[in-house]
């Protein structure tokens, strides 16, 4: 067995359909509330001009990096990020491929420069002034799993803090016939390599093999987990939520697990 990548959660951000934020779900996992209306993704860390102008992309990844960011304490210019989806804003990719079967000419260069996959890396280095690395990953079914291991190796081998937020929204037309992404969901982790003002420790280690999806037992959560890549992450951040420790697998690429130790933080 590979040798375990250590590191400590100091930050968590969530946008989820019925949770709109870290508290809200939290309190969903623990039975102290159900599910509620979400309205737009805030993303408030980004300036008025560019949120009105975002996708939908853009503003669930920031707004669950922007959550994360500020529960750490710590400074958004300063960290090294890791953006990962499986499919980017698929909505984009669905006008982008009709206009340009259809009216090329017509296409928009706003749309067009939102098209790409670091389109969110871009908007939240820009808004946040952060001139450390970025990276925009994807890894198809396994892309939170794909992202959580580039983030922590990141943080172990550089010995940084690191912004890991993992999104995907639905699917239109059809690309979104294709893909397993029926619904948004976005998460955010902020990863360090040190214990101090952490809220979690992870250990987390390469295993052969994908074990596959685990049911939860719980509707809401099940749901979610099944419709978005990006929401692998249930499991993780429901083991967050309750504080307690858990073991479990998460697909980091296909034939290859992280097996995940979670521990509250003394």
């Amino acid at each position: 067995m590979s040798a375990a990548l250590t590191v400590w959660i100091k930050g968590i951000g969530t946008w989820a359909p019925g949770a709109d934020d870290w508290q809200a779900f939290r309190e969903i996992a623990n039975g102290a509330a159900a599910p509620g209306a979400t309205t737009r993704p805030v993303a408030d860390v980004l300036p008025p001009n560019e949120r009105r102008r975002a996708p939908e992309s853009v503003l669930l990844a920031a707004a669950a990096a922007g959550q994360a960011v500020r529960m750490s304490g710590l400074d958004a210019a300063t960290l090294p990020c890791v953006f990962a989806s499986a499919h980017g804003d698929q909505v984009i990719t669905d006008y982008m491929c009709t206009t340009l079967a259809t009216a090329p000419t017509e296409l928009s260069p706003t749309k067009f420069h939102n098209s790409v996959h670091n389109a969110p890396a871009g908007y939240w280095t820009i808004a946040t002034h952060c001139h450390a690395s970025s990276s925009a990953v994807s890894g198809g079914e396994t892309s939170f799993g794909a992202g959580l291991l580039e983030a922590a190796t990141l943080a172990v081998a550089d010995e940084r803090d690191v912004l890991l937020a993992s999104y995907d929204i639905a699917g239109t037309g059809p690309l979104g016939e294709m893909t397993s992404t029926t619904g948004p969901f976005a998460c955010a982790l902020v990863l360090s390599p040190r214990p101090e003002g952490a809220l979690a420790r992870l250990d987390l280690t390469p295993s052969a093999g994908n074990t596959g999806a685990v049911a939860l037992g719980d509707a809401w959560m099940d749901d979610i987990a099944a419709s978005s890549p990006s929401a692998q992450a249930i499991p993780l951040l429901r083991a967050l939520a309750l504080a307690r420790p858990t073991a479990l697998r998460v697909a980091a690429a296909t034939g290859l697990d992280l097996h995940v130790d979670i521990e509250a933080a003394p």
